[in-house]
């Protein structure tokens, strides 16, 4: 199943990269990203977390909070942080448990070779928990800055 603009945000409860739960129902009540990306310190996702870094700032300022999202336990994701100086709180869901329920976590296929992995996806979830926004297999270059006006709009007063 994956989930559609307007549907709720599945439950979750992950441990962060300091090894701190973070759950939907923590952030009930304020809207936030979840980026999905298939694993830390590759080319793309290193791209796409130094970006949601850097905007880290802009996305507070709008009352957003960020937080990538892949299959790679908490050492790792503690490890990837400390070496590209991340901002974002990357969340490890080596159960798949959420990349599932999202329907991130899907057959790829590189070379002939199937396997499974995550579809790289962004959510914007809004202050109510449904989903406002959703960028299906993304391309980085651009993408944060892309997310992060959709967030602002949002995060508008009406």
């Amino acid at each position: 199943m994956t989930i559609s603009v307007g549907d709720p945000c599945p439950d979750f409860s992950l441990p962060d990269d300091r090894g701190e739960t973070v759950s939907l129902g923590q952030l009930r009540g304020t809207p936030f990203v979840l980026y999905f990306y298939p694993k830390d310190d590759t080319s793309g996702c290193t791209r796409e977390a130094v970006d949601f870094s850097g905007l880290a700032g802009a996305f507070e300022a709008a009352g957003v909070r960020v937080f990538g999202v892949s299959p790679d336990p908490v050492k790792m994701h503690a490890k990837f942080r400390d070496k590209h100086d991340l901002s974002v709180r990357l969340l490890s869901d080596e159960e798949k448990a959420l990349l599932s329920a999202v329907g991130v976590w899907v057959e790829k296929s590189m070379y002939g070779r199937k396997y499974m992995g995550v579809e790289r996806t962004t959510a914007l979830v809004d202050a109510g928990g449904s989903v406002a926004r959703l960028w299906p297999k993304v391309k980085v270059p651009g993408h944060a800055e892309e997310v992060l006006e959709a967030a602002r709009q949002l995060a508008k007063p009406a």
